[in-house]
């Protein structure tokens, strides 16, 4: 793995203007998801981009999200979001997921970020590592994520892998524990402290 210049800090409300400025130089994030889809209030019907904007705020206030930035200077260029699935409860293909469950996570990956501009250069594997390093300074325990396959898929023109790329967890150690979408898998890593 080839070593970052990036610098990575935990979304708080001291870095909360940094994040803000990243998610509204890219439309919300996603048309204004503001990174609220795996917590509890979700994203979708009866939501609005404000009331996202808020609602994230009050987890950042609340100390209910676990997120990582990371840093190009001092510009915020994107964020790995993990937490307990008490934190983030929302997955993707929630039905597939229940079925082959054997034993319940520590700590779930959710969304990651990579800003406009900046995609393509490692901001992801900075964010996934410095999340990884903070599952093991709080405790460690088993780490779940919910990837997309890419190898063998046809080009995704436009798309973009919220939950990031199979390849890019098994760097890490993740293992592919099963299939809950023709291309998402749950990945598995037990981090010891």
């Amino acid at each position: 793995m080839e070593v970052s210049s990036y610098v990575t800090r935990p979304l708080s409300p001291d870095t909360w203007d940094d994040f803000a400025r990243l998610v509204e130089a890219n439309n919300g994030v996603w048309g204004g998801c503001w990174c609220m889809g795996f917590h509890p209030e979700g994203v979708g019907k009866g939501h609005t981009v404000s009331g996202n904007r808020l609602a994230k705020q009050a987890h950042v206030r609340n100390g209910t999200v676990h997120q990582i930035l990371v840093y190009d200077g001092d510009e915020c260029v994107g964020w790995c979001q993990y937490g307990s699935p008490v934190e983030l409860p929302n997955i993707n293909n929630p039905k597939a997921y229940a079925k082959g469950l054997g034993e319940v996570p520590d700590w779930r990956i959710g969304c990651i970020f990579t800003g406009s501009g900046h995609r393509r250069s490692g901001v992801a594997r900075a964010a996934v590592g410095a999340a990884l390093a903070a599952i093991r300074d709080a405790g460690g325990g088993l780490v779940e994520a919910y990837p997309e396959q890419v190898e063998g898929r046809p080009a995704q023109r436009g798309a973009y892998f919220h939950t990031g790329p199979a390849d890019l967890f098994e760097e890490f150690g993740f293992e592919r524990d099963r299939k809950i979408a023709k291309w998402r898998w749950v990945m598995r890593l037990r981090i010891r402290s």
